[in-house]
């Protein structure tokens, strides 16, 4: 068989059907526009959280206020003890507790320390307290400046404006940070289950022929780089994700990325019976695959063994090739420690699929 007719077969097969059509382009379409639109407002709204006014001065009540004004917040309870507080978090219904000393007012007033004002967030969900923590911080921070500002000099704590300017996640929004990498794990998940299960049913119904191999490779290849293409361009900019940093990379290092993961693609399936157990093999790596990639914890946290195992699948390499290349415009350069991991996992998941299929 040609290369044009391995090639045309393969890419006609994979539109045609039914199941591959779903998973190598619908499930593409559905998750560009499904995935971010939870986060649409980027940040968290409306957390409750309770507080312990030990102090009940002007200052206390001040920070209250300042609290309750805040749109990330919400005071569910003003109680009188960390009791009834600790409560209320183990119950869920609240996310985070505040508590102000009973001498925080006359210690301002005064010029002394006070015995601090303490803050206990439910780290269960760390953006979230990330979140809470910050608008508490914010509260704070505005009332003691304000109160300060009024007071003498002699009197007065100085209080240095601290001012923060994100660079790349500009509105350091969740969909602006979690998207760009979880993108590169539904690129290859849906690629890697396509093809898979075509070249696992393929072999089953004895419809594998000898000279496809770079027929199929090609197609499934295609099929890869335009999803790619379609994400990084067009889904980047209809969803106003930060994007563009390097456009000539990206068009190197895209098709890259998806001949990597359809040669892995056709190893796995030259080793399993049939397309259903391509599936059942692959389905419960994608929750795995999105905590080695490297995004949600640094790989050099990691245990030695882990971060070896993260290496060896296409994504992780991927990630830390397009975030920064799409995000924050970096060289080709910059990034070719993990060009060079995917291009060596090219070279092995090739030869072997093309030793299991030949």
């Amino acid at each position: 068989m040609s290369f044009r007719q391995a090639f045309e077969g393969a890419l006609l097969e994979i539109l045609r059907t039914r199941d591959l059509v779903a998973v190598a382009v619908i499930s593409v379409l559905f998750y560009a526009f499904y995935y971010p639109a939870p986060y649409a407002h980027q940040v968290v709204e409306r957390l409750p959280i309770v507080v312990v006014d030990a102090d009940r001065s002007a200052v206390s009540r001040a920070i209250v206020r300042n609290l309750g004004a805040a749109h990330e917040v919400v005071i569910a309870a003003n109680v009188s003890d960390m009791v009834a507080a600790r409560a209320l978090v183990r119950n869920r219904q609240a996310e985070g507790i505040l508590l102000i000393p009973h001498d925080l007012g006359s210690a301002v007033i005064e010029g002394r320390p006070g015995g601090g004002i303490a803050v206990w967030l439910n780290g269960a969900y760390l953006l979230r307290a990330e979140a809470v923590g910050k608008t508490v911080g914010a509260a704070i921070g505005a009332t003691l400046e304000g109160r300060l500002s009024g007071l003498a000099e002699s009197v007065a704590v100085p209080v240095t404006p601290v001012v923060t300017r994100p660079l790349f996640n500009t509105t350091e929004g969740y969909r602006d940070y979690i998207f760009p990498a979880v993108a590169n794990i539904i690129l290859q998940q849906t690629l890697l289950f396509s093809v898979a299960r075509l070249i696992a049913e393929r072999r089953r119904n004895g419809r594998w022929q000898r000279g496809m191999f770079l027929g199929v490779w090609a197609a499934c290849t295609t099929i890869g780089t335009l999803g790619a293409l379609f994400y990084f361009g067009l889904i980047y900019w209809l969803q106003d994700i930060p994007h563009g940093g390097n456009i000539p990379a990206l068009l190197l290092t895209g098709p890259l990325f998806a001949a990597t993961v359809s040669a892995l693609a056709l190893t796995i399936g030259s080793m399993v019976r049939s397309g259903d157990d391509a599936l059942k093999l692959l389905i419960p790596t994608s929750i795995p695959f999105v905590f080695l990639s490297g995004f949600a914890w640094p790989l050099f946290a990691m245990p030695g063994w882990v971060q070896v195992i993260a290496w060896m699948i296409p994504v992780t390499p991927a990630t830390h090739i397009f975030v920064p290349l799409n995000q924050m415009g970096a060289s080709l350069g910059e990034v070719r420690g993990a060009v060079a991991i995917l291009v060596v996992q090219l070279a092995v998941f090739g030869s072997v699929a093309r030793y299991r299929l030949r």
